[in-house]
């Protein structure tokens, strides 16, 4: 069984030190004393995120995964100013592309956009699949505060539409404001805090609700061949998809039930939360074919990862389906 692992992670050392060198600080945001040293802990090291030739291929190897489809992880240009931006992603697209070529058969990858200029985003896009060969993009959280449903981002999603390209997307920090709503306390330290608004909860809730706003936003009626990726198993929202339609369908312009728009143009991955229940649940809400496999490497290195998907209780025709059908149609491997 072909396995083919859509959500895996890297990071460009000339494109980490031209961050650095254009902006004097990395692509974080201000982070605590505490919270940092977790992050030094847990997450893994720039060699780690920059290797594409030994440690990456022996975990494939070991987990009988085929082909990784990468993009970039923290470490990413997106959100600078698009006087450097613009750049910097050519940069990093240019870098990404060399990498697949110089193992086709084991990598694919994502494009990175100047977001903060959507009609140069569109124009890159368009150079990164038809010139370099990238098969999609990956978005990060959100742009100054903006959420992509924004008409101002408009052009970045056209561009992929008419491309045929999906975009992925992906969590990152959350307004400090917000942290300090939910998730911050007297009653435990701000490496819970940090946790509990990161990977913990906080940033999957707020890619969820970055897709729930795109498709109450109408863009889907607009642009009703857009393909979306979200991971970790939706961000929550595959749990509401009833609710949503219970209450939104009457009160909204849509041509269609929310429901209706997340499985028709959304796909799921499980980011290395490889969990048996959330599976099926997903298979019984979205099916097969909007499903596909990932491991989130290497922020996350599961030892189950090769064993996943054949120990599940699926059919063949579904776990063919979930393990490389799917992402084949979707990216055209």
């Amino acid at each position: 069984m072909r396995l083919i692992a859509t959500e895996e992670h890297i990071e460009s050392a000339v494109v980490t030190a031209q961050i650095a060198a254009a902006t004097g600080k990395s692509a974080l945001p201000p982070l605590s004393a505490g919270l940092l040293g977790y992050m030094r802990d847990n997450l893994p090291t720039p060699a780690e995120m920059q290797d594409t030739t030994t440690d990456r291929l022996a975990y494939m190897d070991a987990q009988g995964i085929d082909l990784a489809v990468l993009s970039y992880g923290n470490s990413s240009p997106q959100n600078l100013t698009p006087e450097v931006a613009i750049r910097l992603c050519q940069l990093a697209n240019d870098a990404l592309a060399k990498q697949v070529a110089s193992q086709p058969t084991r990598y694919a990858g994502l494009a990175v956009l100047p977001v903060g200029d959507p009609q140069a985003a569109a124009m890159e896009l368009s150079r990164a699949v038809n010139e370099l060969g990238l098969r999609g993009v990956l978005l990060k959280g959100n742009y100054q505060g903006k959420f992509f449903d924004d008409p101002f981002f408009f052009p970045i999603f056209e561009q992929a539409a008419t491309l045929d390209v999906p975009i992925y997307f992906h969590p990152s920090f959350i307004p400090q404001t917000v942290t300090d709503h939910y998730f911050a306390s007297d009653n435990w330290s701000d490496v819970v805090t940090g946790i509990l608004s990161s990977a913990g909860y906080g940033w999957h809730m707020d890619v969820g609700i970055q897709v729930i706003r795109l498709i109450v936003s109408g863009i889907f009626d607009r642009l009703p061949e857009l393909k979306i990726i979200s991971g970790h198993w939706g961000e929550l929202v595959p749990l509401f998809l009833e609710r949503l339609d219970d209450e939104l369908t009457a009160y909204t312009d849509l041509k269609h039930s929310f429901s209706d728009y997340y499985r028709h143009n959304v796909y799921v991955t499980p980011s290395g939360i490889l969990s048996e229940p959330q599976l099926q649940f997903m298979l019984a809400e979205m099916g097969a074919d909007h499903l596909m496999f990932s491991v989130d490497y290497p922020y996350k290195q599961p030892q189950t990862a090769g064993s996943f998907l054949s120990h599940a209780k699926l059919s063949p025709t579904q776990r063919e389906q979930i393990a490389h059908g799917t992402a084949e149609q979707l990216f055209k491997l």
